[in-house]
């Protein structure tokens, strides 16, 4: 039983940090996008 909870927490905090990781690059990139945006209306402008 102990083996198996090792294993179990082992697997969820591995999740837990490739899901922040992700949520990071993902949240950068979006921003990114987002002020690019605004650049160019402001040029059109």
């Amino acid at each position: 039983m102990d083996e198996q909870l090792r294993i179990i927490l082992i697997i969820i905090i591995s999740v837990s940090i490739f899901g922040l990781i992700l949520f990071v690059f993902v949240r950068n990139y979006i921003k990114n996008k987002i002020d690019n945006l605004v650049k160019e209306k402001k040029k059109l402008k």
